[in-house]
């Protein structure tokens, strides 16, 4: 006996049955080889335009995935464009593209948003430079409730495409922002926020009691904290690891530090 309650059908859901029905059936593939494309492919797309506004939304014209996409999500208020293959793969970044692309407003964000907030937690990136971590740096740091991550001088480009890809959308929903080490050393006294640095050598961080505002800098995967945040921090906290270990990969680390300073 099947136990799972079912939500009543409408006449739009049906239709948007009979549609992915439809591009099934015109795509040739078994059916879980066609559910794998239209998941990975709605997947990403709804996550890139889920909490902004997109103006233009791009299919190819080559994916039958892609169309049930493209039919199954909202895009009323959006201009839509169908591209060639061709044309499409000119846009993409990627090797393999799942078939949608997005143009979407770059949210504008700055450290006046984060005054007088009573409990705080900042990433602040110091010239962390993989996009790969630092995408996935982004998306923890969303994830685990962090109010914001500030990429400082030397770290790539918070809209590098592959740290958008990476982050998986957190960028929409998560305040992310570049700002220069004085913008964000005058913003840390002016608030009393506390900045802790992340170091080998540092203060094991289960000996530490993190404060309600707290500012947590992880640095360069080859060279670690510049001198400049070395200086500005009030502490340096570390997490034990093997001694076979040298160092963990700095978004790794980074995660681990957010799930245990959650607020």
């Amino acid at each position: 006996m099947n136990n799972c309650s079912q939500a009543p059908q409408t006449d739009d859901t049906r239709a948007a049955a009979s549609r992915y029905l439809d591009s099934w059936n015109a795509s040739g593939m078994d059916w879980d080889e066609w559910m794998d494309e239209v998941g990975r492919a709605k997947a990403e797309f709804s996550a890139l335009i889920g909490a902004r506004p997109t103006d233009i939304a791009v299919f190819s014209s080559v994916s039958e995935a892609t169309s049930a996409v493209a039919s199954a999500l909202d895009l009323s208020s959006r201009t839509k464009l169908v591209v060639s293959e061709a044309e499409f793969r000119s846009a993409a970044e990627t090797e393999s593209p799942q078939g949608v692309l997005a143009i979407a407003e770059i949210p504008g964000r700055s450290l006046d948003a984060l005054k007088g907030a009573s409990k705080l937690r900042i990433v602040v990136l110091d010239a962390v430079q993989d996009p790969g971590n630092v995408g996935t740096i982004v998306r923890t740091a969303a994830a685990l409730g962090a109010d914001a991550t500030v990429a400082l001088p030397g770290t790539v480009d918070l809209w590098n495409a592959k740290v958008v890809r990476s982050a998986m959308g957190a960028h929409f929903h998560h305040t992310a922002f570049h700002a220069t080490n004085e913008q964000l050393f005058a913003f840390l006294e002016s608030e009393s926020i506390a900045l802790w640095g992340t170091d080998t050598s540092g203060t094991p961080l289960a000996e530490m009691t993190p404060p309600d505002r707290l500012a947590v800098a992880v640095g360069n995967e080859g060279g670690g904290l510049s001198s400049f945040v070395r200086e500005h921090a009030s502490a340096t906290v570390s997490l034990p690891i093997a001694s076979t270990t040298e160092s963990l990969n700095v978004a790794v680390a980074a995660g681990i530090l957010l799930y245990q300073l959650r607020n």
